[in-house]
């Protein structure tokens, strides 16, 4: 049997309406980032709230997700390689990444309210076996053996598939 090598991603948006409490540190760490950050972007003549009309008025604002994003690592720091609110069907909570991504929906510099915020969380690489029930069947282990440890995640709104490689 063939088997695919995958990168399995997770994106969560945080807003003000967020209720975990690790996400609020992360909601207002970011926002505070973004406030400073968003300053060297804007023009003192013409000066911009949101950051989709900085964006349209300076490309260079792409910058920003990056910038804001530094506010969130020590908080995706502490989480330690596994994100715990994606459970498989064991109903483990966990789901291992090695890296994440942030990026800024939008935000406002007068209406705190309005800052919201997705963390895309990217797995290992891992062994595809496919789906089954509803299931994605994956592996931690990528050598080619003949013996695998699974896991199964149930596939759900805002996890896919965003990395596949053929053997």
């Amino acid at each position: 049997m063939k088997i695919s090598k995958i990168r399995l991603a997770y994106r969560i948006l945080i807003d003000s309406s967020s209720t975990i409490i690790w996400d609020k540190y992360v909601f207002e760490d970011t926002f505070k980032e973004y406030k400073m950050q968003s300053q060297q972007f804007n023009s003192v003549e013409n000066p911009k709230n949101t950051f989709r009309e900085l964006l349209s008025e300076n490309e260079k604002a792409a910058q920003l997700h990056f910038l804001v994003g530094i506010a969130a690592d020590g908080y995706v720091q502490q989480l330690k390689g596994n994100f715990y609110r994606v459970p498989d069907v064991s109903g483990n909570q966990y789901f291992p990444f090695i890296n994440y991504q942030l990026d800024i929906v939008n935000s406002d510099i007068t209406d705190h309210s309005k800052h919201k915020i997705g963390i895309t969380f990217y797995s290992p690489l891992l062994s595809y076996f496919g789906i089954i029930e509803g299931n994605y069947i994956v592996s931690k282990n990528t050598e080619n053996r003949n013996e695998y440890e699974t896991i199964m995640f149930p596939v759900q709104p805002h996890l896919s598939i965003c990395y596949i490689q053929k053997e």
